[in-house]
């Protein structure tokens, strides 16, 4: 695990493995963000966890299935004010249900509840999935956006190159839904696809919280949302 010169390991992190997550590059923005990483399959090793990671690719009626034996484990957590980081469909499995399920014939897909609300799928004349770079607007105050309007960079791209210059408020996406939470409260950045959509949320309390993009595939403003959230743990 890499270290910088001037930050030491900051928190015990477990991040979910339900056989649906990109865990190997969000393991390794992790461990860039300073982090202890632990990778586990098993509900139990979120007892002892400073912070959680719920990340995620596919469906959601497939991502709640499969972290169905993780449901209680992480409501508990929750509940009991640790930090819970959902990525992209796991951002998305944080709220109350998703109209995905229903069009794609997965039944009655219930979500953590999380944050309340529903997953809704793009309309209009844009291209579906969303994919690519594009811009935050953070609309209220949270630790895990702090300071990131102040981040500039070298774009990193997906696939790790980089290249020409990008505002530091983008981030990189790839989704064809998007969360829509009961109390627009709930909504900490946003970002204009067509329509404007949240592109990070966080429930009252503000330890459940979770980014529709990729933070870990964002550079350094990607990089400075996970040392926020690595930080934000350390400091419970």
């Amino acid at each position: 695990m890499s270290k910088s010169a001037t930050r030491q390991t900051a928190a015990e992190v477990v991040v979910v493995d339900y056989g649906l997550g990109n865990l190997r590059s969000v393991t390794r923005g992790l461990e860039r963000a300073d982090a202890a990483v632990t990778v586990s399959d098993d509900p139990g090793a979120l007892d002892d966890a400073d912070g959680i990671v719920l990340p995620g690719v596919g469906a959601f009626g497939d991502g709640m299935e499969n972290a169905g034996p993780f449901r209680d484990a992480l409501v508990d957590a929750a509940d009991e004010g640790r930090p819970l980081f959902g990525i992209c469909l796991g951002m998305q499995m944080l709220l109350t249900s998703s109209e995905e399920a229903d069009r794609e014939g997965q039944g009655d897909a219930k979500g953590l509840d999380l944050i309340p609300g529903r997953n809704v799928r793009f309309t209009g004349d844009v291209k579906v999935p969303h994919m690519g770079w594009n811009e935050l607007d953070v609309t209220r105050d949270h630790p895990l956006v702090d300071g990131v309007d102040t981040v500039s960079s070298e774009t990193q791209r997906a696939d790790g190159t980089t290249g020409g210059s990008v505002d530091g408020e983008h981030a990189y996406f790839v989704h064809s839904y998007y969360a829509a939470p009961d109390d627009p409260g709930h909504t900490v950045a946003e970002t204009d696809y067509g329509e404007r959509f949240p592109a990070v949320v966080a429930n009252d309390a503000g330890n459940v919280f979770g980014t529709q993009f990729h933070p870990e595939k964002s550079g350094e403003t990607g990089l400075r949302i996970l040392r926020n959230f690595v930080d934000y743990c350390a400091d419970r």
